[in-house]
């Protein structure tokens, strides 16, 4: 049974849910406030799978530190120069890989723009259009919005 992480934007708290669907149609509500704009975000599991740790996560809170987060970070880079610069699907993928290794969520400004790259759009036209929202999120320190706290993690496990 997949078990997805959803980030509530409301609450800035990533709850777990359990499906009997290996790709669900809907989307949770928040099981704390009842939101329904909940965000999906990598799994710690799916992020140290990729990143070859074990159990806990080892891109857990964009620990840059850790060796492991650090040699991915490295081959990504390496990938990097090679990519076209001009095409906006491979900017989107690149955004959605990053995030993913370093463990941080996607915030919804962020994911409605990676989701316009991947769909063709002009980058120039998206920045202009999405910057200010995202930067709004990002917090004016950079350092992940919802006022500059990272979201918290709930304990509990609910059925999508």
């Amino acid at each position: 049974m997949p078990v997805y992480e959803f980030l509530c934007v409301a609450c800035n708290r990533i709850f777990s849910f359990h499906s009997f669907k290996v790709a669900p149609e809907k989307t949770p509500v928040c099981p704390k406030c009842g939101a329904g704009d909940l965000s999906r975000v990598p799994s710690r599991f799916g992020v140290a799978a990729k990143t070859g740790s074990g159990g806990s996560g080892g891109g857990e809170d964009g620990d840059f530190d850790d060796p492991r987060v650090e040699r991915e970070m490295m081959r990504f880079a390496a990938e990097l120069e090679n990519m076209d610069e001009n095409d906006p699907r491979a900017m989107a993928a690149a955004v959605r890989k990053m995030t993913e290794i370093a463990g941080e969520p996607v915030t919804p400004a962020m994911e409605e723009m990676i989701r316009r790259l991947e769909a063709g759009e002009d980058p120039e036209k998206v920045e202009e259009e999405m910057g200010d929202a995202i930067e709004e999120e990002m917090g004016e320190e950079g350092g992940g919005g919802f006022s500059g706290a990272a979201p918290t993690r709930d304990s509990g496990l609910y059925p999508m």
